[in-house]
């Protein structure tokens, strides 16, 4: 392994190290750290990062609120992605009838 390597999965420690302390003390976090908490959930922790995390039994009351609160809920966004899925889905099945007829 090279130093960047190292120096890379010791900074994805740390990062892991300090989401997991913030979601100890959750729900008592500033609202900096509940925004820090969420990007890391949404798009900067890996599948393992989050697993780990999980299993983590000191800090899964937390984390089980956070999730609950923040990242397993439906947003608008979410809303208006399947409904757009949906008027694809129906529009092709549409296509595919009228082209049988």
């Amino acid at each position: 392994m090279t130093s960047t390597t190292l120096s890379d999965s010791a900074v994805a420690l740390a990062r892991r190290s300090h989401v997991e302390s913030l979601l100890g003390a959750y729900p008592d976090v500033t609202p900096d750290e509940l925004a820090l908490l969420q990007r890391w959930f949404r798009s900067q922790a890996s599948a393992l990062d989050v697993a780990m995390v999980a299993c983590n039994e000191q800090i899964s009351a937390g984390y089980r609120q956070f999730r609950r609160d923040h990242i397993d809920r439906f947003t608008w966004s979410d809303v208006a992605k399947g409904f757009a899925g949906a008027a694809v889905l129906v529009l092709c099945v549409v296509l595919i009838l009228l082209r049988a007829w």
